[in-house]
């Protein structure tokens, strides 16, 4: 039963550990016998950041998925259920930039789940596993429980916070996105183009330079990096 269920995920947890997010995506690892997890926060369909990943290869695929606005945590918040991909190198046509980059890292199977509160979605949680296979019932079944308690986390991570203030894992991720809103904005002014327009060409040349998006948000707001041009360098998305 659910509840069941439920009751042997949270008997693992001390009531530190249920606001803490590498705890929860640890506990998530463990009961499903996956190799690695991420949580992903989203809002307005764009990715807004990652709080924690249990290993390299799971930061990576979020860090690819919020460079490349594509993937199955992308997709599990916009279709709100579950996206799943027993295996990833005999998918064609899916992911056309994500899965290659992360079927290079060693991912063989990948999972996302949509993160629920109430009626509103705030992201996705993402598995990972090293080899080719399908979820068992137990570990999907495990998954959505995970997915509805991580959730609940993070909003009252939120609700624990000081009046006005994001909690500390939030703020950090807010401080990135608005480096990125920044640089999207100077971008389109740059190029004459609409924000989202702009968002996409920052996307493509973090893409084609293999550089996460953050880092090339950073050099545009700092002005090391222009879109028109006009620093002397090679327009980088032309």
């Amino acid at each position: 039963m659910p509840n069941t269920r439920r009751l042997r995920i949270l008997s693992r947890l001390s009531d530190e550990d249920a606001l803490a997010a590498d705890r929860l995506c640890d506990l998530c690892r463990d009961i499903t016998a996956m190799t690695g997890v991420g949580i992903m926060l989203m809002a307005r369909d764009a990715p807004h950041g990652s709080p924690f990943a249990t290993n390299a290869v799971s930061a990576l695929i979020e860090d690819l998925q919020i460079t490349l606005g594509e993937g199955p945590c992308i997709d599990a918040y916009k279709l709100a259920r579950p996206i799943v991909e027993p295996d990833l190198a005999a998918a064609t046509g899916r992911w056309v930039a994500f899965a290659p980059a992360v079927l290079a890292a060693g991912v063989r199977a990948i999972f996302g789940f949509p993160l629920r509160v109430g009626n509103d979605l705030i992201g996705s949680l993402d598995l990972y596993r090293d080899r080719p296979g399908a979820l068992s019932d137990d570990q999907l079944a495990d998954a959505l429980v995970m997915a509805d308690i991580v959730g609940e986390s993070i909003l009252l991570s939120q609700a624990l916070a000081p009046p006005g203030e994001l909690a500390s894992g939030l703020e950090s991720m807010s401080k990135l996105q608005d480096i990125v809103q920044g640089a999207a904005g100077m971008v389109s002014v740059q190029l004459g183009v609409v924000i989202d327009q702009a968002l996409i060409r920052l996307r493509a040349h973090a893409f084609a330079t293999d550089r996460p998006l953050i880092d090339v948000a950073r050099d545009v707001v700092a002005r090391r990096l222009r879109f028109d041009g006009t620093n002397g360098e090679k327009n980088p998305i032309s």
